[in-house]
């Protein structure tokens, strides 16, 4: 798994579905940790949301970090990410064949560009 904090590179299909849905089962286990916060005073509650401030913020850099990376395996800037319905595009698309601008690609498939260089260098050595 690549650097989870960062927002640079590519990242498999595989890669983003399991991040998001660990990313998703921790922020409802933290949500039914608040929810349940709730019951026992206003007081209470109050501390849990300080308290689990800074885990969501984490939870959601991390999303937001997986789903820029998966657009750059798609060829985009990482904000398309925030076009509505785009992560259901990055879930199930194909992502660039070879190097593109962010990164090799982490299939380490090569693209048929990559192949016509490497045969002119070839034929000019």
């Amino acid at each position: 798994m690549s650097n989870i904090f960062s927002f640079s590179g590519r990242i498999r299909r595989t890669e983003y579905a399991v991040t998001q849905v660990l990313v998703s089962f921790v922020g409802g286990v933290l949500f039914l940790i608040f929810s349940a916060s709730l019951f026992a005073g206003e007081s209470v509650a109050t501390g849990m949301l300080i308290i689990l401030f800074v885990p969501m913020l984490l939870l959601s850099w991390i999303s937001l970090a997986a789903g820029a990376k998966r657009c750059h395996d798609r060829g985009n800037s990482g904000f398309f990410q925030l076009i509505p319905f785009y992560g259901l595009w990055m879930l199930f698309g194909d992502g660039d064949h070879g190097t593109n601008r962010y990164g090799a690609d982490p299939k380490r498939r090569v693209s048929q560009a990559d192949l016509l260089k490497a045969s002119a260098l070839r034929q000019v050595s």
